[in-house]
């Protein structure tokens, strides 16, 4: 009976041993906690675009000459947007030469490139810069969470001439 007793307490002691063990982490060692947004934050983000929706993205210029897409964002350890890498020229990603810009350097529009054809529909776009809308007579309707095209200043040999982007040394 004594040898019974004493193999049980010690039984406990092994495992109880493990459960005291563990023990919370001090407040600043804690992951932070998650924040939910609020029901209604489709409204709240309405008029955001989703970023893998910019990758891809057709670059023209203000004479709708296509001069690239956007191949990369490069952002900051706090989410900001700091580059954004374009593809120019080239023929399905061979001979592309990668230049990074700013954000600030590209305008992001919500309609089709313009062409000489008419249209019924109507959408809105949405100036980057100064944030002021217009509305226009356009072949698409309005697409949430992406815009049609970027507009960039210059043209492809303007852009050429720009050093090349690298993500390393290597290539």
């Amino acid at each position: 009976m004594k040898s019974f007793l004493a193999v049980a307490l010690l039984g406990t002691a092994v495992i109880g041993g493990a459960a005291f063990a563990q023990s919370t982490q001090p407040a600043d060692r804690a992951a932070p906690t998650a924040t939910a947004l609020p029901a209604d934050a489709k409204m709240a983000l309405k008029g955001n675009w989703r970023a893998s929706k910019l990758m891809g993205l057709n670059v023209y210029n203000e004479a709708n000459e296509k001069l690239g897409d956007i191949n990369e964002l490069l952002v900051d350890k706090s989410g900001k947007i700091n580059a954004v890498v374009i593809g120019i020229g080239g023929f399905l990603g061979m001979g592309e030469h990668d230049i990074a810009v700013s954000m600030d350097k590209l305008k992001f529009v919500e309609e089709p490139v313009r062409t000489s054809s008419t249209s019924t529909s109507t959408t809105t776009s949405r100036d980057t810069t100064t944030g002021a809308a217009s509305t226009n007579t356009t072949s698409r309707s309005a697409n949430d969470w992406v815009p049609d095209h970027a507009v960039m200043s210059g043209n492809k040999e303007q852009l050429k001439a720009l050093p090349q982007f690298k993500y390393s040394d290597y290539n």
